[in-house]
């Protein structure tokens, strides 16, 4: 048995491996008919089996680390475009991004970054962004929880400079009503659906008590209509306690590792833990009708994932910024 499982394993390990490398050929190749949105790829084929080796590693030691690398990617591209910006610490210049309310004693994986770009810089250096990191490691760890892999692009740029009130502003909260959702996706070029399929992240990860604090009130008006009581019940158990504020509750509580479509199964039963995420099938019909579409069908719920995804990867700057290629990617350097 011990060595059917040993076998196994391996097998598994080289499949993924083997995926991993097809995507790396496929980035680095194609014709003008998929040119880079951001410039010409880096000449670092080393780069992608890089990525893939240290994230398949710090997700073996935690499977949550997979939802904190998707979110790093996530909480960078929605401030200012996809440049590194939520990577850099506080400086005499500005106020970074990390301490903004949506990131603050929430966001995790830094180190990770800081391991992949040591070794990318020993390898090539000056030449794999940042930002084109956060891309990654957001791909490979959905790839490596059970998800869809697609193709990166390379090319984005790192900024030189960060901004707490943008990402105060422009990163949606746990709270959100549907409209809040939509206005802001859309503020970024990203459609209702494009925001139902990547929503579809919190099938991984945990959030915070003070995170869907709002679903525990039991006064009138309370947000919870259409919500599986039971599951309530059991968050106001999980929250009660002295000093719970930090304690933490899965987004998808039946497969809470696995990259699937069962957190859209989990909101139609009333089993969203965050309220924007319960309000997606009970604020607005286009909504629930697309949470309804990817619970029957997870294929149709991958293929908008990855699309949504290199829409959402692609996210420039605002034009006129500078952007390099930062070699330490906590500081402008």
């Amino acid at each position: 048995m011990a060595k059917y499982l040993f076998f196994h394993l391996s097998l598994t390990i080289f499949n993924l491996s083997a995926i991993a490398l097809a995507n790396m050929q496929a980035s680095y190749g194609g014709g003008d008919e998929n040119l880079p949105p951001f410039g010409t790829p880096p000449i670092c084929p080393e780069a992608e089996a890089i990525v893939f080796s240290w994230v398949q590693t710090v997700i073996a030691e935690d499977p949550r680390m997979a939802a904190s690398l998707l979110r790093l990617h996530f909480h960078d591209c929605f401030v200012n475009g996809c440049d590194a910006s939520v990577l850099l610490d506080d400086n005499e210049n500005f106020v970074g991004e990390k301490t903004a309310a949506p990131n603050v004693n929430s966001l995790r994986g830094f180190e990770v970054i800081d391991a992949i770009k040591s070794e990318l810089e020993s390898v090539c250096p000056q030449t794999v962004s940042c930002a084109d990191i956060l891309a990654l490691a957001a791909r490979d760890s959905v790839g490596l929880s059970g998800g869809p892999f697609w193709k990166v692009e390379f090319g984005r740029g790192d900024s030189i400079s960060a901004s707490k009130s943008a990402a105060q502003n422009n990163i949606p909260g746990p709270n959100s009503t549907v409209a809040t959702l939509v206005t802001k996706f859309q503020n970024l070029g990203l459609s209702l659906r494009d925001m139902v399929a990547l929503s579809g992240g919190h099938t991984l990860g945990k959030a915070r008590c003070t995170s869907f604090s709002s679903r525990l009130q039991t006064n009138g008006g309370s947000p919870n209509e259409g919500a599986n009581q039971e599951f309530i019940e059991s968050l106001k158990q999980l929250c009660s306690a002295p000093g719970s504020s930090s304690t933490l509750a899965q987004l998808d509580i039946v497969t809470p590792a696995t990259f699937d479509n069962q957190y859209y199964i989990n909101l139609l039963s009333g089993e969203g833990l965050l309220q924007s995420d319960h309000v997606l099938v009970t604020g607005d019909y286009q909504t629930r009708e697309i949470v309804e579409t990817y619970a029957v069908d997870p294929v149709a719920f991958f293929e908008d994932f990855k699309q949504s995804m290199v829409k959402m990867g692609s996210l420039k700057p605002p034009a006129g910024t500078q952007t390099v290629i930062r070699t330490n990617c906590r500081t402008v350097s």
